[in-house]
């Protein structure tokens, strides 16, 4: 055992009988069975079995308490819906379990926010209360595994294991070699999350239509005012991109099945027609402009239109390669036959007026607070592009940072010359000189330098896409979805070796309930020996744990094991 646990918890025929008592590995287990007998039913187009066994699974207290566990854990558990209600302590998170029930339930109207756009225009966000929150995650649990079952091999967004990255892999597949099709729809369209038809959603979703129709019609608070909702899914729901995207697959392999009925599958291999989506934005390739004028985009037209959206006429646009276009941040273009992939000039413009905004609005903080607040905001841009060409652009960026720094550091001292400014807030590590770093105490009472994230040292390594048929609910694709899981939760870490070396020695599974640490559930660094009580930081004495099963341990006192290495 690698913690010691009552026995009344470990039981796995009682019920638990308080929040700390939920034994997660557990729970998991049971929700994870559920899910793949549904995909499996779907599958093998068995829907009346689908229904009986959503219904089955939306009733389990299993579901209910990892719906819990799921809203009140992500970035959204501070914000609170029109009821001004948040789910902090265990106790109003054991409570809320009870309160989740299909008979007599009613949601309330979602609060209506606007945040900032990269263009300068607000998008408009709907958020529920916590409750229906909770509820949206329950029934998201049984709509996962038919939507994964169902959905198009080269659609990537709010996906289990896909990314950003998987999309433009997959099109440097479609576009790079010589022989590729050199013609783009970049197709976008108009208010998607806003417009889609509530009557196409209650025929075509597959889950309890009376839930569904429900948080459609919610509607909205707003300035204190209500306002109907009569089409689309509020962004803000945890359910809204799930539907997203069940409201357009069928995009890829409709449209393949559409060209190879009024062509022939020989001919319409040949028009290379290849669709890559990341939720609502997709781009298709073809072997000519007119295939995709007088073809493609009226068809897609028309798939679109039956679920009450719409092109945008101003942005949808038909490229030639050579022309290059932007798609998820990038730039996609061929020069002289070679296609480069690089941050697109709107990202990067988006980027540096970011960072500027940080630095200009922080003028009087100390270096070292400026410097934390930096850090993770360009570490999380330079890996997002690390799989493209992108040295260029990041030592172009890295200069009009370092010329903000530089009026930053002598704003403040206006009476001392340069050399003084420079010796200051400027260092020499290693071979690289003018770093914006400044001396900290280490725990050892020693000094170090603490400097800015450097973006030109970010290694460039391409991305290892996910396969198109990969199902995280079907047994056969087990070990696959293991694997990359690992691989990507090593590269995500791996400015934190030590983090790594714990991931590695632990097989990536909690200390404490023995189930997966992911990206989606985060990890806790636990020291075994409380520091307040004398324990260090070396590896010996730190283990990972899941955010819960970490408050778990400290709420009731428990002594964690140090895994043995398998």
């Amino acid at each position: 055992m690698r913690v010691h646990i009552p026995t009344d918890v470990s039981a796995l025929s009682r019920e638990p009988q308080h929040w700390h008592a939920v034994s997660w590995r557990q729970v998991e287990r049971n929700v994870k069975g559920m899910q793949m007998r549904i995909a499996k039913a779907t599958r093998e187009g068995k829907w009346r079995k689908v229904k009986a066994l959503q219904r089955m699974l939306t009733r389990t207290l299993s579901a209910k308490l990892l719906a819990v566990k799921r809203v009140t854990e992500n970035q959204g558990k501070r914000t609170a819906g029109v009821d001004g209600e948040l789910w902090e302590s265990p106790e109003t998170k054991w409570s809320a379990v009870s309160r989740m029930k299909q008979r007599g339930y009613r949601p309330l109207p979602l609060r209506r926010i606007y945040i900032p756009k990269a263009n300068g225009k607000k998008r408009p966000l709907g958020i529920p209360t916590m409750l229906d929150r909770a509820m949206q995650a329950l029934y998201l649990l049984a709509l996962e595994p038919v939507s994964e079952s169902t959905s198009d091999p080269n659609s990537y967004g709010f996906r289990s294991h896909r990314s950003t990255a998987d999309a433009m892999s997959q099109l440097f597949v479609s576009l790079s070699k010589k022989a590729s099709a050199q013609w783009v729809l970049e197709a976008d369209i108009a208010g998607c999350f806003d417009n889609i038809n509530h009557a196409w959603l209650n025929d075509h979703v597959p889950m309890d239509r009376v839930v569904l129709n429900k948080w459609l019609k919610s509607g909205l608070m707003y300035q204190g005012r209500f306002q109907e909702t009569e089409a689309g899914t509020p962004q803000g729901g945890i359910i809204s991109p799930t539907l997203a995207n069940v409201t357009l697959n069928g995009l890829e392999s409709g449209l393949t099945d559409y060209l190879s009925k009024k062509f022939g599958v020989t001919t319409a291999t040949k028009l290379k027609v290849n669709v890559v989506r990341y939720a609502d934005d997709f781009v298709i390739t073809g072997i000519s402009k007119e295939i995709l004028e007088n073809e493609i985009k009226p068809w897609v037209e028309a798939f679109l239109a039956v679920r009450g959206l719409q092109l945008s006429q101003e942005k949808t646009r038909i490229t030639h390669i050579d022309q290059g276009f932007d798609f998820l941040g990038w730039n996609f273009r061929k020069y002289q036959g070679k296609l480069l992939i690089k941050p697109s000039k709107k990202n990067a413009q988006a980027f540096y007026r970011k960072v500027k905004e940080v630095i200009s609005t922080h003028k009087t903080v100390k270096q070292e607070e400026l410097i934390r607040m930096l850090n993770p905001i360009l570490r999380g841009w330079a890996q997002y592009h690390s799989p493209v060409v992108a040295k260029a652009t990041y030592s172009r960026i890295e200069h009009l940072i370092f010329q903000m720094l530089w009026r930053w550091s002598k704003r403040r001292h206006p009476n001392k010359n340069g050399e003084w400014v420079r010796k200051k807030y400027f260092h020499s590590i290693a071979e690289r000189n003018w770093v914006f770093a400044v001396p900290v105490a280490n725990e050892d009472g020693t000094k170090a330098l603490k400097a800015l994230y450097q973006l030109s040292g970010t290694a460039i390594k391409r991305h290892k896409k996910i396969k198109g048929a990969y199902n995280p609910f079907d047994p056969e694709w087990e070990m696959y979805g293991e694997n990359l899981q690992q691989e990507r939760m090593l590269e995500n870490m791996k400015h934190r070796k030590q983090w790594i070396r714990m991931y590695i020695d632990q097989g990536g599974l909690c200390a404490v309930c023995n189930s997966k640490m992911t990206k989606a559930t985060g990890w806790h660094n636990h020291h075994i020996e409380y520091r307040v009580h004398g324990g260090s930081d070396v590896l010996g004495n730190r283990v990972l744990l899941h955010p819960n099963c970490h408050a778990q341990v400290h709420s009731r006192d428990l002594k964690v094991v140090k895994p043995v290495p398998s």
